[in-house]
């Protein structure tokens, strides 16, 4: 064997930089987070099975920009044209059930409060020196909606895609972590045993029929920056309120939603280049990210308390940190910390209509957000 085939042979250990052994360590820390303690396992386990594929040296997967490999095809078909974010909001919208807003209207001022860290951030973010358009990427973690922040930031700052995508999902299976902290300190004992009784009342058919269809054609006149992703969303929960398609939104809740959602993270794996990502830009981008997921859980509980000033003691305020996009998971935890203090206490389905609302309103902040560097 000689010299010259021995390189070769070995021309993957040469080709290894330190950040690129990083990286495949970070690789394998998702992949860990996402079995071991199930932390949003179905988009983490792709998204660090891309970031190892993308880090070995000379990927074929990846390829180059004459002869891209499967990994960039990903890239460019679903994340660079939005396409894959918005199939995701279809079946989304296809598990959304809005009957608890629907029930109760007022809860989407929660939803509305519960994006207020996004702009916050975004000035923080600035001043920080980012560009408009990455303040505006990094702000919309704070939605906690990760197919929101990947279409955000795929438009408006591509090469901030990887540690945007890992931070919104991060802090997404972090909820039941970092939200009870911000609720306990923001609440008292009385305040978190105050007891909402639900009189459901039954939402027909028509009305959900309505909904999504009046909620599309409204942000396409106000907010045409939002429609693509509130129209997918409200095009998947016209097929599950419609009643005729059962196999269409089972498909979108099932079969599209979980190949999307495997080509997505692998897609965003792959963008987790070591000597594009070890920054320490990447490291603000975490901590804002977080900064903006606690300023949205505590304007929520702060806006319920407003609303228990108003209703003259009567509105439990942590129903309010489930104003954020983290749909159905915030709605539970904030059930949980109620039943932490009177375990017969029972406001999910008035949580969940906050939830349903910050879903709604996630998506809004994301339009309003393209609209603003669009005009800047």
């Amino acid at each position: 064997m000689d010299a010259s085939t021995i390189e070769s042979l070995l021309s993957g250990f040469y080709g290894l930089s330190w950040q690129g052994g990083v990286m495949i360590a970070v690789g394998i820390l998702l992949i860990y987070l996402a079995i071991a303690k199930e932390y949003e396992p179905l988009l983490l386990l792709p998204i660090g099975s891309g970031c190892i594929l993308a880090n070995l040296p000379i990927s074929m997967l990846v390829g180059t920009s004459e002869e891209p490999g499967m990994l960039q095809l990903f890239y460019d078909i679903g994340v660079g044209n939005e396409l894959f974010p918005l199939l995701i909001f279809i079946g989304i919208g296809a598990m959304t059930d809005f009957g608890p807003l629907l029930e109760n209207p007022k809860m989407v001022l929660l939803g509305a409060a519960g994006q207020f860290g996004i702009f916050l951030t975004l000035i923080l973010a600035l001043v920080l020196g980012f560009t408009r358009p990455e303040a505006a990427s990094i702000g919309i973690i704070g939605a906690i909606d990760g197919p929101t922040s990947i279409y955000v930031s795929a438009q408006l700052a591509p090469h901030l895609l990887g540690p945007i995508t890992v931070a919104a999902y991060s802090y997404m299976s972090l909820v039941p972590i970092i939200m009870p902290p911000i609720m306990r300190l923001l609440t008292t004992k009385k305040e978190r045993s105050i007891r909402m009784p639900y009189s459901s009342r039954e939402i027909s058919q028509r009305t959900r029929i309505i909904f999504p269809i009046l909620v599309t054609i409204i942000v396409g006149i106000l907010v045409p920056f939002a429609l693509p992703l509130i129209g997918t969303l409200m095009l998947g929960n016209l097929l599950r309120e419609s009643k005729v398609v059962e196999r269409l939104t089972g498909a979108a809740q099932n079969e599209l939603n979980n190949v999307v959602t495997l080509f997505l993270g692998l897609a965003i794996g792959s963008t987790m280049v070591g000597e594009n990502f070890i920054k320490a830009q990447t490291l603000f981008i975490l901590v804002l990210g977080l900064g903006a997921f606690v300023l949205d859980t505590a304007a929520g509980v702060l806006f319920g308390k407003l609303m228990n000033l108003f209703s003259g003691g009567k509105f439990n305020p942590l129903i309010g940190a489930a104003g954020i996009s983290a749909f159905p998971m915030a709605a539970r935890v904030v059930q949980k910390e109620v039943s932490r203090e009177d375990n017969g206490n029972f406001v999910l389905m008035h949580a969940m209509g906050a939830n349903a609302a910050g879903q709604v309103a996630s998506a809004m902040a994301g339009g309003v957000l393209l609209a603003l560097m669009a005009s800047a």
